[in-house]
């Protein structure tokens, strides 16, 4: 396979994958933005509504704004970081917490469907291929400029 292949099929699963998330995470009662606050948050616990952002890599407004929605149906609570007076700490509510819980649920359920759809020996191939991926990403600068590193001890970031 060329490696404009590879570029181009790698371009088109993602596109094609992250299209029918955003569906099937439709079912979850979230807009693109709430999901991808709610899931970051699940995976990181409270984080400060800038640092919450640039995980994401969204613009300040857009995740205030997304916040705020999330604050009025009761899934996060934002309040004073007591580590930095002048920012604001986002964190998971109870019916939050659910709600990830949920979005992940049927998350999960769509990625094991698909893969249902593949024969035994394909999943095998995939599931080596995505191991390889991810290990590939993890060692992009791109990627993880703006993830402090599983094992570090301050939260430094490029970003």
């Amino acid at each position: 396979m060329s490696q404009s292949l590879s570029v181009e099929l790698l371009r088109e699963v993602t596109r094609m994958y992250t299209r029918a998330q955003r569906v099937v995470a439709d079912c979850c009662r979230t807009t693109n933005t709430q999901c991808h606050l709610l899931t970051e948050l699940g995976r990181s616990g409270p984080l400060p509504l800038s640092e919450l952002g640039v995980r994401v890599s969204l613009e300040k407004s857009w995740v205030s704004r997304a916040v705020e929605a999330m604050v009025a149906r009761g899934w996060v609570t934002k309040e004073p970081n007591p580590s930095d007076a002048r920012s604001w700490l986002v964190t998971l509510t109870a019916d939050g917490e659910h709600t990830v819980h949920e979005l992940n649920a049927t998350l999960d359920r769509h990625a094991e469907a698909l893969m249902a759809k593949l024969s035994e020996r394909d999943r095998t191939a995939v599931e080596k291929s995505l191991q390889i991926l991810i290990k590939a990403l993890r060692e992009d600068d791109a990627v993880m400029c703006c993830l402090p590193p599983p094992d570090a001890k301050d939260d430094k970031s490029c970003c």
